[in-house]
């Protein structure tokens, strides 16, 4: 079995955001050589996710305005971790939308069902933050 490994970084300029890294990952997959294996993709930031669903921009505002319903990030006066930073809303939100997504790869591409992408989440940006892409298989 062999196993490959690749990070990817992210600077997005706003506190939250979404970004399509299905073609990173397709890309990391081409690269590793794997037909068949399994590939982790995972947010190596407390306040930063990785997940899977539709690239709609609808669905894309959905979330957003769902998340902060369900954790607002402000007051900030309302969370016991707001001591240090102001984001502690940016834990909540990564908590709710998931840290990785392992996804099957056949024949060297994404076992996907209609409409699957891989998406980074942001909730607490302006400033780097990594995503770890680890592929197993032959």
């Amino acid at each position: 079995m062999k196993s490959f490994r690749k990070v990817l970084y992210f600077n997005i300029p706003s506190r939250r955001g979404f970004i399509n890294i299905t073609p990173q990952v397709n890309a990391a997959i081409k690269e590793s050589g794997i037909k068949e294996g399994l590939v982790l993709v995972n947010a190596m930031n407390i306040t930063a996710s990785v997940f899977i669903n539709d690239d709609e921009s609808g669905l894309h505002s959905d979330f957003e305005r769902w998340l902060e319903k369900l954790a607002p990030e402000k007051p900030y006066s309302q969370y016991a971790h707001n001591g240090y930073e102001d984001n502690a809303d940016a834990h909540l939100k990564r908590t709710i939308m998931g840290r990785e997504v392992v996804v099957a790869v056949t024949d060297g591409k994404l076992d996907f069902g209609t409409w699957e992408q891989i998406f980074y989440g942001e909730f607490d940006g302006m400033r780097q933050k990594r995503v770890l892409i680890k592929i197993i298989g032959e």
